[in-house]
């Protein structure tokens, strides 16, 4: 392992590499392409990130690789991964959400090693010939059962013809495709760790609820008072059914958020932070949370309405019992209705309380500042900012997410009234800026 991927390892707080991404490092090295089929976390962001490392040149100063993912939470989540690993080597996200224009201007003159994004957009900077791609030996399709869906495919079948010269393939996922089009086939053997005696162990737990449709909102909310507190997704198959959840929950004094494409990009990012950070400790989401998020620490998933293949079934419990954790997984039933194929054989009944006592607010709540990226912002300069003239002790600080203009900031909730008078005038890097509790849905 080379000293650059050594330290990235070290910035990530991985100490050891498992089984599947050891050899994906392996046959990365020894072939031009890949084709690796594990379940969700797992860590397959690493195992493709890991090995790029060794392709990067930085005696070359254009694009060399291009990292493809179906939405732009992964877009931007694998984006956010590439910054903690601190490599030399520079990197941009493009996806929907935001003007094309801006995009462009935020290249500038210099031009990055890695650039990662969605098919759609993607597409619209080769169009406009943002970047030169002559350089471009490497196309990574993450997830890509998904990216080479019917829904993609025209698009998928431009943005590789335009990348002639990235005749080096990874692709990536947690289900296989039926079939690979021709134009995006990496002719290589499987690296399949989804069974055998090299699977990772996931220590995840099986129940059933049985309820009537008159009941399952009710049952729900008892449910998710079992749990204490601890962080759940809840998956509808519907928007429209997302709403009813979410508005049904908040009604009882549930804290939670809901999550789906319908929604601006500006609420789907703050749903996801509000959950990420512990301000809220429920996720009621379409299965737009089903693929790729890294979120830490989900204890339970709940299938509210069944997934409607068993593609979608394996992408949604793979919300939980990542890496080495445990988990539950949780999946509604009608009387005398069967549970689909995919679901496991034998689900335990699982017994809900009979004295709902609504979970504990969340100890985290979430702060405005109104400067960002565009202000020369970083996430540094608001955590040196908030310990130093907050008095923020580094357990009392948690999650930031820097945007172009502005930033969110996840402190305990007992010292927010204290950081803000702390702050109340002071300046960020010479500029004073607003500072305040941020509005919630």
């Amino acid at each position: 392992m080379t000293r650059i991927q050594e330290m990235a390892l070290g910035k990530l707080g991985i100490k050891e590499l498992n089984a599947m991404q050891q050899a994906a490092v392996e046959h990365c090295r020894n072939n031009d392409s890949m084709v690796l089929l594990s379940p969700t976390g797992t860590g397959k962001t690493v195992a493709f990130l890991l090995p790029l490392l060794e392709r990067l040149k930085l005696s070359c100063e254009k694009v060399q690789a291009i990292v493809v993912l179906p939405s732009r939470e992964l877009a931007r989540q694998v984006f956010e991964v590439w910054r903690a690993m601190a490599t030399p080597f520079h990197a941009v996200a493009f996806y929907g959400g935001r003007p094309l224009e801006q995009e462009m201007a935020s290249l500038g003159g210099a031009m990055p090693s890695l650039v990662i994004g969605t098919p759609g957009r993607l597409l619209d900077h080769l169009n406009r010939n943002s970047f030169a791609v002559d350089s471009c030996s490497l196309l990574i399709i993450d997830e890509f059962d998904k990216c080479l869906e019917m829904g993609f495919q025209d698009e998928m079948q431009q943005l590789v013809e335009k990348l002639s010269n990235a005749r080096s393939r990874f692709l990536l996922s947690a289900t296989d495709a039926p079939e690979i089009p021709d134009f995006a086939t990496a002719d290589v053997e499987k690296l399949d760790f989804r069974a055998g005696g090299e699977q990772p162990v996931v220590r995840t737990s099986f129940y059933t609820i049985t309820t009537t449709p008159e009941k399952r909102l009710e049952n729900l909310f008892s449910l998710l008072c079992s749990f204490g507190g601890e962080p759940a997704i809840v998956f509808c198959n519907f928007r429209e059914t997302v709403e009813e959840v979410y508005k049904y929950l908040s009604k009882l004094s549930v804290n939670c958020v809901a999550y789906h494409g319908a929604l601006e990009q500006k609420q789907r990012e703050l749903s996801l932070f509000r959950f990420k950070c512990g301000n809220s400790n429920i996720l009621v989401s379409t299965d737009l949370a089903a693929r790729g998020l890294d979120i830490k620490d989900v204890k339970h998933v709940v299938h509210y309405q069944r997934a409607l293949t068993a593609e979608t079934f394996t992408h949604r419990n793979g919300r939980t019992a990542r890496w080495d954790a445990d988990g539950a997984v949780y999946l509604f039933s009608f009387e005398n209705k069967p549970l689909p194929e995919f679901a496991p054989d034998d689900l335990n009944e699982y017994i809900l309380p009979k004295r709902n006592v609504l979970p504990p607010n969340p100890e985290w709540t979430i702060l405005y500042v109104g400067k960002g990226k565009r202000d020369k912002i970083s996430r540094g300069d608001l955590a040196g900012f908030f310990m130093k003239k907050g008095g923020l002790r580094s357990d009392e600080l948690g999650t930031i997410l820097v945007f172009d203009n502005y930033s969110y900031v996840a402190v305990k909730l007992n010292r927010m009234r204290a950081v803000i008078k702390a702050v109340e005038g002071e300046k960020i890097k010479g500029v004073k800026t607003i500072v305040q509790p941020l509005r919630m849905r």
